[in-house]
């Protein structure tokens, strides 16, 4: 103990000549007050570190009462200034060295939720109980409870490890779901904020499975997403599309509706929009209700104010002109009437007017960024959007014959193309801002399905800086504009001299039929022959001109090239995957109004239907786990993971793999083993391309065949196994994983499928290449397991509270899939394992007779 100060001395010594407080006499004290020197001390330092000098004392009596020094220091305070004061270093410990949002900011109240029971909502109340003892582990806490001073030299273990760089968002979600301590709950909440915004939508399904399922996260969890909702209509969407999804599963016995479903109806209101341009859209509302209506349209105007009539017929979106619908007015509530009639031509439009006003225009010719305040709804267009996608493939799961439905899917289509471009996006393709413009409805075809009716659509986009601030391209007038004959340029040239009045404004359905027309007249029959040896004139009237070395050079690719892919009515999608895509994306883009633009992009999706795709999530999630556990470790293994968006529990999007063909097509279009097409595609076996493909081929099949094992994955038949360009074997199709199979018959009983084709590829077994094969599994295997938590964790939390049939079997599910990293066995262990593993898949016999059963019931080869 330390002696106390003069000055502290001097503030005691005040009490002696106080009298008793309430006129009781204070208990005399035994001995020396320790404890009211020390604290005379502290808060003689606060008095100090104020500026305040106490008066001088003569002696100090330890005998004071309490209620004498509290008086003592009431009379002290009375002399403190009014200023500003700041806690003591000595006693309060330092902030984080993290800025943390302001609670106000991010709108924790929004939805009605109390997000803080013990805490008020107040993210700072959860960094002071991270100083407590709470955030210390067990095995730390045995010293006691930490105080001031130790505080600033020793922390408890868990706090330094979250203040670590070795602390992850992999590590934060496993604490999360793990811990109950309200203290460290609080600070990962917190800590949210730090990951920047790809690290944690990669773990987005398990934070809204979380927020369904367990209350105490929720609470911790929300001011994270209502601030991530504000900022992005992107992410409030994806979010409210995984609320719905996997809400469906939590089971209440009551009507109240759950926080989850609060949450999702408050995105879709649309009320989360950024702070700053809610107040200004509220505060432009209230000078437009004081001042009325404009009085003349002459007079110039603040931009939110009502635009004029004059205003409105400058509007960019000239698809108003398409049926004679015309706003009367200039109020932003007219076009909102319009969104999902497809016939207007304006279903995805908002009615934002701000883009269209004088101020809009010159920001716009200025450069500066332009913030919607008019109220326009930003997430209506984008539903609007998805919904017509889906009901589209609603429609085709009606039809019987593929033909049929590959020529509604084309109506169809046509009629969407009325209403772009828009304010819309793909958001299965989010890593760049981009706006849609033009869906070509020649592109697309159906895919192989026997009860559902999944189709594939090749989209063009804009690339821009911000989807919500970035005006939308205009809209093209013809779509045969394009052309580039001398006639036709000359043509349109002096269509473009005309006046707005008399030239067309919009894309008729005319115009749309004429191209489908087109299209459908100068479509070549096979992408091999030399009637596509220049697209980029067979739209014009004058007979084309090609140079030699072109001809010759096509001429050579045609001759060389043993994929025959020709356009088959009862499988659509063969010729349209199997087509390179630096072709189509070249074919597509000579032939669209939009082409021209220099950030034109074309992007792919696959709308899927009446299937539970939240499996398929799970299953890409691994997929993408387990590549960057081999990256880190750098164990050659080769996985080409794919993205899923779940729409609803029984529909959703997925990438396309592009530049692949299916076993099943290349044995039925090619009729070819799986060796004759490496041969005929690469070359001989000693040539340097067919020893890449084949090596690709090795690392890649190993991978999957590890991840098959793993996680079990089931129905691998031809059609669900793709071979890209390059020779890498690529897996599809997750919908049997753990602890399901096809009818749950568990008929695939081989670890793996590792049939004599693809040892035949790898040169037969004892070749180097099948060595080379087997020594992967083993280091993927032994890397693997070095990171399990990682991957048990993505599981573990998906099962809570989930009726997929992927964990029929409960917690076994994840026990069993714990027990396959075999922890207990040593890396010699493990190779006779592999060696075991590897074996008994090459003479499976339900391997056999499952292609077999796929052939009789559904012609998979």
């Amino acid at each position: 103990m330390t002696s106390p100060s003069p000055i502290c001395q001097q503030s005691a010594a005040v009490c002696v000549s106080v009298p008793a407080v309430h006129g009781r006499p204070a208990p005399a004290p035994a001995g020396p007050r320790t404890r009211l020197t020390t604290h005379q001390r502290n808060l003689s330092l606060d008095f100090r570190s104020m500026g305040i000098v106490l008066p001088p004392m003569s002696e100090v009596n330890v005998s004071a009462t309490l209620h004498h020094r509290n008086r003592s220091l009431d009379s002290a305070l009375q002399r403190i200034p009014e200023v500003d004061i700041t806690p003591s270093p000595e006693c309060e410990p330092p902030p984080p060295p993290l800025p943390l949002p302001n609670p106000s900011e991010l709108g924790s109240d929004d939805s009605g939720i109390n997000c803080g029971s013990d805490h008020t909502g107040s993210t700072h109340q959860s960094d002071e109980s991270l100083d407590s003892d709470q955030l210390t582990i067990p095995e730390a806490s045995e010293s006691g409870p930490l105080t001031c001073s130790q505080s600033e030299t020793s922390k408890g273990f868990l706090l330094r490890l979250f203040e670590s760089k070795l602390f992850d968002m992999s590590m934060a979600i496993t604490y999360l779901f793990n811990s109950k301590e309200p203290g460290v709950q609080s600070y990962i909440g917190n800590k949210l904020f730090s990951f920047s915004d790809s690290e944690v939508d990669f773990y987005l399904p398990q934070l809204v499975n979380m927020y369904i399922q367990m209350h105490d996260v929720a609470e911790v969890i929300h001011p994270y997403l209502v601030n991530r909702c504000r900022q992005s209509a992107d992410f409030s969407l994806k979010c409210s599309w995984l609320l719905d999804a996997y809400s469906s599963d939590a089971a209440l016995p009551s009507k109240k509706k759950s926080h989850g479903t609060k949450l999702k109806n408050l995105i879709l209101s649309d009320e989360l929009r950024p702070k700053e341009k809610e107040t200004i859209r509220r505060t432009l509302g209230k000078l437009k209700e004081l001042n009325g209506p404009p009085v003349s349209g002459n007079l110039p105007l603040p931009v939110p104010l009502s635009p004029t009539k004059k205003t409105h017929q400058r509007s960019r979106s000239d698809a108003s002109v398409i049926k004679g619908h015309k706003c009367k007015n200039g109020s932003a509530d007219s076009p909102r009437s319009y969104l999902g009639d497809l016939n207007s031509g304006r279903a995805f439009d908002s009615g934002c007017t701000c883009f269209d006003s004088c101020q809009g225009v010159v920001s716009d010719l200025m450069g500066k960024q332009i913030d919607c305040t008019c109220g326009a709804p930003r997430l209506a267009p984008e539903l609007e959007l998805i919904k017509c996608l889906i009901s589209i493939g609603k429609v085709l799961g009606a039809l019987e014959t593929k033909e049929a439905k590959t020529t509604r899917l084309i109506t169809e289509l046509g009629t969407l193309n009325l209403n772009l471009p828009a304010r819309v996006w793909l958001p299965l393709h989010n890593n760049q801002p981009h706006h849609v413009v033009r869906i070509p409805p020649q592109a697309a075809a159906v895919l192989n399905s026997k009860d559902k009716a999944p189709y594939i659509i090749y989209v063009e986009v804009v690339d821009v800086d911000d989807m919500e601030t970035t005006p939308v391209v205009s809209r093209a007038v013809n779509s045969l504009r394009h052309t580039r004959s001398e006639e036709n340029l000359m043509v349109h040239t002096e269509s473009d001299e005309l006046p707005s009045a008399v030239m067309p404004d919009s894309w008729s359905q005319e115009d749309d039929d004429i191209s489908q027309q087109y299209l459908r007249l100068h479509k070549p029959v096979d992408r091999d022959t030399i009637s596509q040896l220049s697209q980029e004139s067979s739209d014009s009237r004058e007979p084309p001109m090609f140079a030699a070395g072109d001809i010759r050079k096509r001429l050579s690719e045609s001759f060389h090239d043993p994929r025959p892919f020709t356009h088959d009515p009862e499988d659509p999608s063969a010729a349209a995957l199997k087509e390179p895509w630096e072709e189509k994306e070249r074919r597509i883009r000579e032939s669209s109004p939009y082409g021209y633009l220099a950030t034109w992009r074309l992007m792919s999706v696959i709308v899927k239907c009446g299937d539970d795709l939240r499996q398929e999530l799970l299953a890409s999630q691994l997929l993408t786990m387990f590549q960057r556990i081999w990256e880190q470790e750098r164990v050659p293994l080769w996985v080409q993971p794919y993205r899923i968006l779940v729409l609803s529990c029984d529909s959703g999007l997925i990438e396309p793999i592009v530049n692949t063909v299916s076993l099943h097509q290349i044995k039925k279009h090619c009729q070819l083993s799986l060796g004759e097409y490496f041969n005929k595609e690469y070359g001989p076996t000693n040539s340097e391309e067919y020893l890449t493909a084949q090596k690709n081929f090795v690392e890649s099949c190993a991978a999957y065949c590890l991840i098959s094992y793993l996680v079990q994955v089931k129905d691998r038949h031809n059609g669900n196994i793709l071979l890209d360009n390059e020779g890498h074997l690529i897996h599809i199709d997750f919908g049997f994983i753990l602890s399901t199979s096809p009818r749950n018959l568990g008929f695939e009983t081989s670890p793996f499928k590792l049939t004599p084709e693809f040892v035949e590829i790898m040169g037969g077994p004892g070749s180097d290449m099948f060595e080379y094969f087997k020594i992967l599994i083993l280091q993927g295997l032994v890397a693997a397991r070095k990171h399990m938590d990682r991957i048990l964790s993505l599981v573990e939390i998906m099962r809570s509270g989930s009726q997929l049939p992927c964990f029929k079997s409960g917690a076994a599910t994840v026990q069993a899939l714990k027990n396959r990293f075999h922890l207990n066995m040593t890396e010699e262990q493990l190779q006779l394992l592999v060696e075991y593993l590897v074996e008994s898949s090459i003479h499976s016999l339900s391997t056999k007779l499952y292609d077999g059963f796929q052939y009789l019931t559904n012609g998979i080869l």
